[in-house]
C-alpha cells in the first residue's frame, strides 16, 4: 500500500514508521492517510493527515499516542497531542507535529459518531458547527468526504472499507436537504444584506456576503454529488464540476474583493451575488421550495 502511494520517499518511510508506531497503540480500529495526500491535491510542502478511528467506549491512551508522536518528531521540537475533544466536538482532538520529512497531524476520529453521522445523512440530516474553526464551521458532510478519500494503512478489522461502501454513492436525501437549506440560507442571507447595505453596516453587509458565498458553495458540492471537505480546496474544486453558473469562482471574488465602502457599492456587489443566486437556483430545474414563503420580492429581483 505505501509504494503506491504518490508521495516524496521521504515521507512514504515517514509514514512508514508512523503506522508501525501507532498499530500498537491500544484500541486504535484503524489508521488513515487522509488530507491532500488521499485526495490528489497535495503540493510540495503538504503535511501528512493520519486519521486516528477508535470505538467510543473504549477510546485509545493519549500517553501511547503521545509516544508515537515523539518517535517521530525532531529532537528540539515537542509535539502538540491533545486529549479527545480538545479541539471541539469535530476536529475532535489530535496532534501537530515536526518531523525531519516535514509537519505530521494526527486526528482523532471517533467510529461511533462517524457512524452516526453517515447514517444521519442516508436521511437527509446534516449538521453545522459555525464555532469549530475558521472561518465557516464544520460541516458534517465531511466526515462523507473523509472516508470517501482516505487511503486505509491499517484496518484489521474492516470498518474503514465498510463505511466506504456507506458512502460510495451521495445520498440523494443529503443532497436535497444540503440544497434546500444552503439555496434559503443564502436567500435569507441576501435580505439581511441588502437592510445591513442601507445603513452603509458595511461590517455586516460583508459578514452576509461571506454566507451568501459559502451557502452557494454548498449548494454546487452537492447539486454536483461531490462531498465537501474544506474550505481551502473549495473554490478550486468547483471550477472542474460541470454544473454551475459561468465562472462562478471568479464572479465570486470580484464580489469579495472590493464590496464596497456606501450603500451604492454594496448594493452593486449584493445584485451580484443575487445573480449568482439566481443562476444556482435554475440548476435546480425548479426544485428549490423557499422555507416559510420567499424573501424574494423584497429583494427586487
Amino acid at each position: 500500500m505505501l509504494a503506491s502511494l504518490n508521495m516524496p520517499a521521504d515521507k512514504r518511510r515517514l509514514l512508514g514508521h508512523i503506522v508501525d508506531a501507532l498499530r500498537d497503540v491500544p484500541n486504535v480500529v484503524a489508521i488513515v492517510l487522509g488530507g491532500s495526500y488521499a485526495s490528489g491535491l497535495a503540493k510540495s510542502n503538504s503535511d501528512l493527515d493520519i486519521g486516528l478511528y477508535y470505538r467510543e467506549s473504549s477510546p485509545f491512551p493519549i500517553g501511547h499516542v503521545r509516544s508515537a508522536a515523539e518517535k517521530v518528531s525532531i529532537p528540539e521540537s515537542v509535539p502538540i497531542v491533545t486529549g479527545l475533544y480538545e479541539w471541539g466536538p469535530w476536529v475532535n482532538g489530535g496532534a501537530w507535529i515536526n518531523t525531519p520529512a516535514g509537519k505530521v497531524d494526527f486526528l482523532y476520529r471517533n467510529l461511533d459518531q462517524v457512524q452516526a453521522v453517515i447514517d444521519e445523512g442516508h436521511r437527509g440530516v446534516w449538521r453545522h458547527d459555525y464555532d469549530q474553526q475558521p472561518p465557516f464551521g464544520f460541516r458534517s458532510v465531511v466526515y462523507f468526504g473523509e472516508i470517501e478519500i482516505c487511503v486505509p494503512l491499517h484496518d484489521p478489522e474492516g470498518e474503514i472499507g465498510r463505511l466506504k461502501q456507506l458512502v460510495a454513492e451521495y445520498p440523494a436525501a443529503l443532497k436535497d436537504r444540503i440544497v434546500q437549506d444552503c439555496l434559503w440560507g443564502a436567500e435569507f442571507s441576501l435580505l439581511f444584506c441588502r437592510q445591513f447595505s442601507d445603513s452603509s453596516d458595511i461590517c455586516n453587509a460583508v459578514g452576509c456576503m461571506t454566507r451568501v458565498s459559502q451557502f452557494l458553495i454548498h449548494v454546487l458540492f452537492a447539486l454536483n454529488r461531490r462531498y465537501f471537505l474544506s474550505d481551502k480546496s473549495a473554490n478550486g474544486l468547483i471550477d472542474t464540476f460541470p454544473i454551475r453558473p459561468n465562472d462562478f469562482t471568479s464572479r465570486l471574488a470580484n464580489v469579495l474583493a472590493s464590496p464596497g465602502l456606501h450603500s451604492a457599492e454594496l448594493n452593486k456587489s449584493i445584485e451580484s451575488l443575487n445573480a449568482l443566486w439566481l443562476e444556482t437556483v435554475n440548476l435546480t430545474a425548479g426544485t428549490y421550495n423557499p422555507r416559510w414563503g420567499s424573501a424574494r420580492g423584497k429583494l427586487a429581483l
